[in-house]
Order: structure tokens, then sequence, then C-alpha cells
């Protein structure tokens, strides 16, 4: 029989780490998508991505 390994419950510092600096506006973007053409705006669009929280962002060249 194996050993038992007690599994904890993550803390809160943990479960959001990282998110601070999301939530005061300090994203860490990447690029998703280039030169995607937007019919509506008739200009080219880069698609951004957030790595640390996911949110997204369009910016028109």
């Amino acid at each position: 029989m194996g050993e038992v390994i007690p599994f904890k419950k993550p803390t809160a510092g943990e479960k959001h780490k990282g998110k601070s600096l999301c939530r005061d506006g300090f994203h860490k973007w990447e690029v998703v998508q280039e030169k995607q053409f937007d019919v509506k705006q008739g200009k080219l669009v880069t698609l951004y991505r957030c790595t640390r929280c996911g949110s997204t962002k369009t910016d028109a060249n």
C-alpha cells in the first residue's frame, strides 16, 4: 500500500497569484492574431491577450 498524500486547499494568495497587477491595470499583453481586417472599421486590427488573467483587447493600426 502506498503513502497517503494530504491534499490541502490553496490559500487566497496562491489562488490569485499574479492577478493583482492586472487588477491595477498593468496587464502583460501578448499578440494573439496580427493584422486581422475589421470590416466595420475598415482597418487592420491586432488582437492582444493578457498572459496572466486572459482578458483581450484590440488595437486598430
